[in-house]
């Protein structure tokens, strides 16, 4: 099967990796740029993981103020090089992402971060819920895991989707840019301040 310029320019325009990246994936879903998109972005999941150990020395604080003066947002990019750190779609990025937390609330960066004093506060308000919705007692442990994994994904930034699109996760987002740059890429901390 021949791979033409244009179906390699078309894929290149959509995902953002390089030329060769491409036309290998190209060739191996035998033209059909539906396939070679979704082996690209397998890839650019195992490429994200293994770069997400890299340091991130370098980066930027993006800043966002709503237009109603009440909510403002400083967050902390990081990535590997100044050069990444200068480059548009980084700062861009950087921008939405400080964008995102002023509208979404954002508490945490993952859900790691969550407190375990905060886990308890809402525990106790979950086993009240149960109580008055009558559940077995036999169930109320995998309840309330579900409960506590669903609170955790959304007071936290990387398991939100994201607020332009929410058909991605912002890690999703964030591990797209690191297979497009080329470098890890980590959002370091954020200040949320309102109103």
């Amino acid at each position: 099967m021949t791979i033409t310029l244009d179906q390699i320019k078309s894929i290149r325009a959509k995902t953002g990796v390089s030329m060769q990246a491409c036309k290998t994936a190209l060739e191996e879903a035998n033209g059909d740029e539906a396939k070679a998109i979704e082996l690209l972005r397998k890839k650019g999941v195992a490429k994200a993981a293994e770069r997400s150990e890299r340091v991130t020395g370098q980066g930027c604080v993006a800043s966002y103020i709503h237009s109603n003066g009440k909510v403002g947002v400083l967050l902390q990019l990081g990535c590997e090089t100044d050069f990444v750190a200068r480059n548009d779609d980084f700062v861009n990025l950087a921008k939405d992402l400080a964008m995102h937390v002023a509208g979404l609330s954002s508490l945490y960066v993952s859900p790691t971060d969550v407190s375990s004093e905060i886990v308890e506060k809402e525990r106790v308000i979950w086993i009240d819920q149960l109580a008055k919705e009558g559940k077995p007692e036999a169930m109320h442990a995998r309840i309330m895991e579900g409960k506590e994994k669903k609170f955790r994904e959304e007071v936290s930034l990387m398991t939100q989707p994201f607020v332009k699109n929410d058909e991605v996760t912002v890690e999703k987002l964030i591990s797209d840019m690191v297979l497009k740059l080329g470098e890890n890429i980590r959002v370091v901390r954020f200040t949320r301040y309102s109103f």
